[in-house]
């Protein structure tokens, strides 16, 4: 597929190469795509870190939709001006989770991806999760462990639960991931049809991995480094989280395929927050 797109314009004549050049949108210099894809990004007091974070997404963005939390500080402000057609979502819920629930709500592109605001993902690997997915898969899981991957960003208590945890879902789910508890992922949009969301927390990560797997979804993992942090403090707590994240698993396990299917409690078809 050919991605040398600029048209050949003779008078008010448009070439065929320039027909095809305006559905496509040029990745690489070998790779160009038809998908828009959204960017989702939550965040709350991170107007140090944006800067960081929206000078590494790659230019070809169709949008990228910023959940706020209810930030004290210029959180806004600062998305706006690095990012003018900026998709503000005010949050009307608390959490990690809902968050991405309403961020996902308000998008438009075929592909969706999930990035942090805390600067510890690199923007330029979107382009890996793009070509998984335009590749065959539907769901491109970012993984610290597979063969390419790292973190500058866990310690040890940390990797020792997200190994205990991973290998309790590829047990009980049939899965193959080498990453469990990590939130740069990217999927088709229609896959939002095939699994229910609804919970808030930072466990959400937990849930769509498992309920990618259990709706027969093609999973493909996607090398990713994470960075450190680069202002401000997580609030990530390894043993609260690891304990919601455990319930979580033990849940989906005994959650009949009936069940699954019933109507979601948040649906991500559905308006969720002020959009602006």
């Amino acid at each position: 597929m050919s991605s040398f797109l600029r048209p050949s314009i003779t008078g008010h004549e448009i070439s065929e190469p320039s027909r095809i050049a305006a559905q496509y949108r040029a990745i690489t210099s070998h790779l160009a795509i038809t998908p828009p894809v959204s960017v989702v990004i939550p965040a709350m007091n991170e107007a140090e870190n944006l800067p960081y974070v929206f000078k590494t997404l790659p230019e070809w963005i169709h949008e990228v939709v910023l959940v706020d939390g209810n930030s004290t500080d210029n959180t806004v402000d600062v998305a706006r001006e690095l990012w003018p057609d900026v998709k503000v979502v005010k949050q009307v819920g608390k959490g990690k989770g809902d968050a991405l629930i309403s961020g996902f709500a308000a998008c438009t592109g075929d592909i969706i991806v999930m990035v942090d605001a805390d600067g510890s993902a690199d923007g330029q690997e979107i382009v890996s999760y793009v070509s998984a997915l335009v590749g065959g898969a539907d769901f491109a899981k970012g993984s610290r462990f597979a063969n390419g991957g790292g973190t500058d960003d866990m310690t040890t208590i940390r990797r020792l639960g997200n190994w205990a945890l991973c290998s309790l879902v590829n047990r009980k789910f049939g899965a193959r991931y080498t990453d469990l508890c990590y939130g740069y992922n990217a999927f088709w949009r229609h896959c939002l049809d095939k699994i229910t969301l609804d919970c808030t927390g930072f466990e959400i990560e937990t849930l769509i991995n498992i309920r990618v797997v259990k709706a027969g979804l093609k999973v493909q993992e996607v090398p990713s480094h994470e960075y450190n942090r680069i202002h401000g403090v997580s609030n990530l707590n390894a043993v609260r989280d690891g304990i919601r994240v455990l319930k979580v698993i033990l849940k989906e396990k005994s959650v009949s395929r009936a069940a699954r299917r019933r109507p979601a409690a948040f649906s991500v078809n559905a308006p969720r927050g002020e959009v602006s």
